[in-house]
This record gives structure tokens, sequence and C-alpha cells, in this order.
């Protein structure tokens, strides 16, 4: 059978000045409060922007899915996805998952990472709620299925964390750094220092009264706030003055146990106006971003 005429039934074209740059739906700053996760029965509770930004599957961005997991207390829930990397970090409560690997614990304040896997089941000993974000929709857009893990599970304890923080904080105000936090890493993905292959991790010190400059980068960040008092937050927005100050900027407040959505490309700063220090745990698609030299982050330096 010649195919010839039947394969010119899907030919389509356009003119490449007016198609060069197609316009996709926008990605939206979009805030998930921890209302939803409060309370309620157990469940898994998707952050999915979907008709938003148009995709035919349950998307918070592009290529990520956030959720936030609810567990009352002595239950438990199973969980299971066609991804390559999943990312979870305990916002409450303690309990311990049943993976492949064997049993791991955790409690509020640890997070942890797993490959390609064939499902997990969390148990709860109290009321606990875990943000889980991990790439689905990016295997659902090219129809894939992962062959083999591509890293190795980690866990990264409370005191861990902290105790890395800490080593960092002092040296971090005293020079006024951009962001005074430590990226998560994974021996698999040492080449691109990210929490996985796919997703970047960073967990991010917010100091008393601190004040980090406009940045922005090409992949969507999903922030988690991790704690914070009243008069925390984000200013985002697409442009910036000759001062580097943000342009009509939009405020998102920094709230315990929330997740904000910040759009790709758009310039964001966080300001502490209260009087505790404050913690933040965006999750990215930075992993693909910076592999493909596309993840275009830049500075203000003013």
């Amino acid at each position: 059978m010649i195919l010839n005429e039947k394969w010119q039934e899907q030919i389509i074209t356009w003119e490449y000045d007016s198609s060069a740059n197609p316009k996709l739906a926008d990605v939206p700053i979009q805030v998930f409060p921890a209302q939803l996760h409060e309370e309620g029965a157990t469940r898994i509770i998707e952050l999915d922007l979907s008709e938003t930004i148009g995709t035919a599957y349950s998307a918070t961005t592009p290529n990520l899915l956030a959720n936030y997991i609810r567990i009352q207390k002595n239950e438990s829930i199973k969980s299971a996805v066609n991804s390559t990397s999943e990312v979870f970090f305990i916002m409450r409560g303690a309990g311990h998952t049943k993976t492949e690997h064997g049993i791991l614990e955790w409690k509020q304040g640890d997070a942890f990472t797993l490959p390609a896997n064939s499902g997990l089941e969390h148990y709860a000993d109290e009321d606990t709620a875990i943000c889980w974000v991990h790439d689905s929709p990016m295997l659902s857009y090219i129809k894939a299925i992962p062959l083999k893990p591509c890293f190795e599970p980690a866990f990264y304890s409370k005191e861990y964390l902290d105790g890395k923080i800490a080593k960092i904080r002092e040296a971090g105000i005293k020079e006024n750094r951009n962001r005074n936090g430590v990226i998560l890493g994974n021996p698999a993905s040492e080449k691109t220092r990210t929490i996985t292959h796919s997703m970047w991790s960073l967990y991010n010190l917010l100091p008393v009264g601190a004040v980090q400059k406009p940045h922005r980068h090409n992949s969507v960040a999903i922030d988690l706030a991790v704690y914070a008092k009243p008069n925390v937050y984000t200013m985002i927005g697409k442009e910036i003055d000759s001062e580097g100050n943000i342009i009509n900027p939009i405020k998102a407040m920094w709230k315990s146990n929330t997740i904000f959505v910040t759009p790709p490309g758009w310039w964001h700063a966080h300001y502490n106006e209260s009087d505790e220090d404050a913690y933040v745990f965006p999750i990215q698609d930075a992993g693909m971003q910076i592999y493909m030299r596309t993840l275009d982050i830049q500075f203000v330096k003013k």
C-alpha cells in the first residue's frame, strides 16, 4: 500500500511571521489556600489549572501537577501516578509511607522524592497534610511511560534542612543575597544541581525584615509557603523599571501551608515585614529547563 496520499491528509502549514511565536494560554498567578486541606475527609486534592492553561489532563503548570494530600488521624490513602519524579513535603502531621523499597517514616518539615514507581500508601499517626508535586503532565503531553527509574529515592529531614539553613543564615543576611537558601539535590542530577532530573526545589529562608530583590526565570514556580506570619509576601510582575522595581506588581501573601503559582518569565521579589523568619519551598520544572539550557535566570543587581 502506497501511503503518500493518506499521509498527506495530515499536512498543515503556517506563514512564518504570523506563526513563529504562537499564543498559548498564560499560566496565571494562582493561590491555593490552606483551607483546602485543613478539614474534611481523607483525600487527594488536585490543584488543577487545566481549564485555564488549556491542557487535556490535570495540571498546575504545563509540566507539573501539585496536590494537597489530606489524611485524618489513623487513616491512610494510596497515591499512584504515571511520572518520572515525585516530590513530597510534609506540611503538618506525622506518619509513614509504604513504598516498593520499604517503609519511610516522616513528620512535619520533612521532604522526600521518588522516581517512577508502582504506587505508595501513606499512613497518618495524627492529622496530616502533604504537598505532593509530580511531572505526570509532561508525560501526558508526549504520551510517554517511564521505562526505568532515573534516580534513587531521597529523604531530606527537617533537621537536615534547618541545619543547612543555619550554616548560611548570617552570611546570607550580611551579604544581602538574592536568595538565602539551599537547593536540594540528588547524585543522579548533580550536573544540573536539581532535586530530580526534571524538577528543582529550594528550601529558602526569608529573614525578619528581609527584601529579596526581583529575579525571573523561564520555569513556572509552585511556591509552598512553609511558614509565615502576617505581612510576608511576594510581589510579582512582568516588567521592571530602570531602578529594578517591579512595575504594577501583584501581591501574593504568604500563609503557612499555602501554595501560590508564579508564572514563567515574571519578575518576583520576596518581603518579610513580620516579626519572625519565614520559609518557602518552591518546586519547578527547572530540571528540564537547565538541561535544555533555557532557564535564563536573571537577577536585579541594583
